[in-house]
């Protein structure tokens, strides 16, 4: 009982809330970014930016999350470090894509 008390505290902790602020953060500024400068149509609701905005640091804060796991938990089944920063980089980099692509799905990519 103990040591699932410690598991539990050791993978859901700062560090983990941490990394998802600063992957939805990235993909925040990354939207922004990529949003800002782009020309709205008639054909657009009025307020389109609205769901790329929520929908993609959503996903971003997912990436951050599976970035976390893969870096702390693939070193404790004897997988080397540099591989779970690999494979997370990953995971988040393939989170951030769908983020954008299900938010700007209907509108810059129709």
């Amino acid at each position: 009982m103990r040591q699932n008390q410690n598991l539990d505290r050791s993978l859901f902790s700062r560090p983990l809330l941490y990394k998802a602020m600063l992957g939805a953060g990235m993909a925040f500024i990354l939207i922004l970014a990529f949003i800002t400068g782009a020309e709205t149509q008639a054909d657009w609701p009025e307020y389109w930016r609205v769901r790329p905005v929520i929908i993609t640091p959503l996903f971003g804060a997912f990436g951050g999350v599976f970035y976390h796991f893969t870096s702390q938990l693939l070193p404790q089944i004897s997988i080397p470090k540099p591989i779970g920063y690999i494979l997370g980089l990953i995971g988040f980099v393939i989170a951030l894509w769908l983020g954008f692509v299900l938010g700007l799905a209907g509108t810059l990519w129709d």
